[in-house]
């Protein structure tokens, strides 16, 4: 039997204080490396990049957006605009904006 010495606790909630962070072993809202992680922007050659995709959506068109190098909370406060100036609904997905809908042919507010 292998002893698990060097591998990160199992525990991921506490009744005494909540939802644990799986890698730094701390509470939630005290956890250090969720916070520096999402600090840090996304890498990018610095080309912005607006793309028509429907793959994998069932034939739907979603306008993508690729290429922002600003940080998460930048990026939401851009994708609710982004959104609202569509009149579409919308995400954000690995550092990527979704619209839904094809918005290609617009001029983006920037």
């Amino acid at each position: 039997m292998k002893s698990r010495t060097n591998a990160p606790s199992g525990l991921v909630y506490s009744t005494e204080s909540g939802r644990m962070c799986p890698v730094c072993r701390q509470p939630i809202a005290q956890c250090v490396c969720a916070k520096a992680n999402a600090a840090a922007p996304a890498p990018s050659d610095g080309i912005v990049r607006v793309s028509r995709e429907t793959k994998g959506r069932g034939g739907k068109a979603v306008t993508v957006v690729r290429g922002l190098a600003v940080d998460s909370a930048s990026l939401a406060k851009l994708a609710q605009q982004l959104t609202t100036a569509c009149g579409s609904g919308g995400t954000v997905k690995e550092g990527v904006i979704e619209v839904q809908g094809d918005h290609c042919d617009k001029s983006w507010p920037c």
